[in-house]
């Protein structure tokens, strides 16, 4: 998939795409879209157990998280961070088999589908109390760099209404004055849940708090791909060569509800008007199109590969069986000879 991108770059007009990356970029927003949207389809027809929470609208400001990171990187996702961990590496059919509750996927088939997790990769496992997740990234770098390894990056995702707890705040300061290498990126999608940002804070701009915990900051339009690789991709690399920590906050609008169990009927229709509420994945579309990057011809086939590597995941994890609770090891340690040492 990713050569199929790369080619199709190097065909593109001599004024090409804004970023190197930018077209390879678009193809993980497209799968994303695609896959989650299929997802919706099968919690709606109640093949899926709990619930399901896509990032429609938030998918290239995820793609840039996930696409700048290495190997020995720690990435923290989020429950709307389809696209970011696809760009990190997480095959599709690991999502899909958790999704479906398949014993073949990563967690087993013994946990919620948004709280898998990689840990061999460095994908940490989303926590659901929010805010947390950036103290445990920050542990794992003061861990990486006291194991005397270099050249690492951590970055972990937060929404705006996670911003506002008190494990933000730990987790930031502390990163700050370990002075570790982290990337924080929030989204302000203009709702936490169905509250609104006037009841959620009272500054100007969430990036306005970077100075005073001595991060850099910078904002974004988070419908804008180009400045989502740009801003993103040069605060990993900052980050990477031993700058400050570093905030990104992200304007844009959540195009769903809350989960699929929500109607989002508390947006006033006038927000969806506001140039940060536009459709990344059709804003972006449009100007690959209107600038001749690519033809409707090549698009389409791109659309069609993503739904038949999308098919494909579902039909495979559909067939595999679930965890049987009476015959299951249900060991919390992954490691059965960890557990008969410690017993």
């Amino acid at each position: 998939m990713l050569q199929t991108a790369k080619r199709a770059g190097k065909s593109a007009t001599k004024k090409g795409p804004p970023h190197p990356r930018y077209l390879e970029a678009f193809r993980w927003m497209l799968q994303t879209r695609i896959f989650e949207e299929k997802l919706t389809s099968l919690y709606r027809g109640g093949l899926i157990t709990g619930g399901v929470y896509v990032g429609r609208g938030q998918e290239a400001v995820s793609t840039a998280c996930g696409m700048f990171l290495q190997k020995g990187d720690v990435f923290g996702p989020l429950i709307r961070d389809q696209a970011g961990r696809a760009a990190a590496g997480e095959p599709l059919l690991n999502v899909t088999r958790t999704y479906l509750g398949s014993r073949q996927g990563s967690m087993r088939g013994r946990d919620g589908n948004i709280h898998r997790g990689w840990p061999a990769t460095g994908q940490l496992a989303m926590i659901s109390h929010l805010g947390s997740l950036i103290p445990v990234v920050v542990g794992k770098l003061m861990a990486k760099r006291m194991k005397g390894e270099k050249g690492f990056v951590g970055l972990t995702t937060i929404g705006e209404g996670g911003m506002q707890t008190g494990a933000t705040h730990e987790g930031m300061n502390i990163a700050a004055v370990e002075k570790v290498p982290l990337v924080l990126v929030a989204s302000n999608n203009h709702f936490a849940y169905s509250t609104p940002n006037d009841r959620e804070f009272a500054c100007k701009n969430l990036v306005d708090r970077a100075q005073g915990y001595g991060y850099e900051g910078q904002k974004i339009d988070g419908t804008d791909l180009a400045a989502c690789l740009d801003v993103i991709g040069a605060a990993v690399e900052r980050a990477r060569a031993g700058g400050p920590p570093q905030l990104v906050v992200a304007s844009l609008l959540r195009l769903a509800g809350h989960g699929e169990h929500d109607d989002a009927s508390y947006v006033p229709a006038e927000m969806k008007q506001e140039p940060w509420a536009a459709d990344c994945v059709l804003k972006t579309e449009k100007l690959i199109l209107d600038r001749g990057w690519l033809d409707r011809e090549t698009l389409k086939q791109w659309r069609t590969e993503a739904s038949a590597e999308v098919e494909k995941a579902v039909e495979t994890a559909h067939r595999e069986a679930a965890p049987v609770g009476s015959e299951e090891d249900w060991c919390a340690i992954s490691n059965r000879n960890l557990v008969e040492q410690i017993s």
